[in-house]
């Protein structure tokens, strides 16, 4: 089954849910960038994480991206989603060694460390929305969780898993955001406390067979619970010759000129897909000419 994240509303509007299958998402990733089980792990929850808030922004060309930088061997993680859920992302360092806990579960806390998590809306606006908090755990859905209350005052519960299998594939994962809208009767708050409280991991239940479906029946069990839609989620960079050709154009002439003097040729590859692309000399100068067009 392809990825998809369902949203709902439950309590007659008093509160809002989204629940994500995400396997085939992280495993792009994890392939893609040859990810450890620890940075598949970290990174897959951010990949999550944003696809979830992907699918709450309004307009075609809005992005949301999701930032952390940590002072673990990690570093640093940043994905970002447009309004179709279709994510993609980086581990600053993605060859971290095993890090665990424990037998069988991973440290992402460890491997992230202390620092930040900034989230970045652009929805048109002159200037991009951004808020930034310290990290908390590292631990990535407390972190957001924290966020919400202390960026946005919106009370929420956030749960994000990746559970790396034996051969370091992807597993299970997915993950979920519920949040309170103002007002919530404190008979729904507390039920909804209740509900959180029981609910096991959500690698677990998927890992039982649970689908998104039935995992967002147990978190709002005696909810009243009313599925809107169901939106498709996948890994999607929309890098291209043109535009890494753009961002070369952007160097300035001086640079441009260094890079065909020097080197003859250039070879720039995307970060969030490893894409490699091969520039000749002759190309440079054509793009030379360009920005002295400018």
């Amino acid at each position: 089954m392809s990825d998809r994240i369902i949203r709902a509303t439950a309590a007659h509007g008093a509160i809002r849910a989204f629940v994500a299958e995400s396997k085939e998402t992280v495993e792009t990733a994890r392939k893609l960038h040859q990810l450890s089980p620890v940075a598949t792990a970290a990174l897959g929850r951010l990949l999550v994480a944003t696809a979830i808030l992907g699918c709450d922004l309004k307009n075609e060309t809005d992005l949301v991206t999701l930032q952390i930088k940590g002072d673990g061997p990690l570093q640093g993680l940043l994905a970002t989603s447009d309004s179709h859920s279709r994510v993609k992302g980086y581990a600053f360092c993605p060859d971290v060694a095993l890090m665990e806990q424990y037998k069988g579960k991973l440290d992402i806390g460890r491997a992230v460390g202390k620092g930040t998590l900034t989230l970045i809306k652009d929805i048109g606006l002159k200037e991009p929305y951004a808020g930034q908090i310290p990290l908390i755990s590292g631990e990535i859905a407390e972190d957001l969780t924290y966020y919400f209350a202390k960026s946005e005052q919106t009370p929420s519960a956030v749960g994000l898993g990746v559970l790396v299998d034996t051969d370091e594939s992807v597993r299970q994962a997915g993950g979920f955001l519920v949040q309170l809208m103002p007002d919530a009767p404190e008979e729904v708050v507390n039920r909804l406390e209740e509900n959180i409280a029981h609910l096991p991991y959500i690698t677990d239940l998927m890992d039982m067979g649970k689908t998104a479906e039935e995992i967002l029946a147990m978190i709002l069990e005696g909810l009243e619970v009313e599925v809107n839609d169901t939106v498709p989620m996948s890994w999607y960079c929309n890098c291209s010759k043109e535009r890494v050709t753009k961002a070369l154009i952007s160097l300035g002439k001086e640079e441009l000129g260094r890079l065909i003097e020097e080197d003859g040729k250039a070879e720039l590859k995307c970060h969030f897909c490893n894409q490699t692309y091969f520039f000749s000399k002759e190309e440079l100068e054509s793009i030379l000419e360009e920005a002295q067009k400018k």
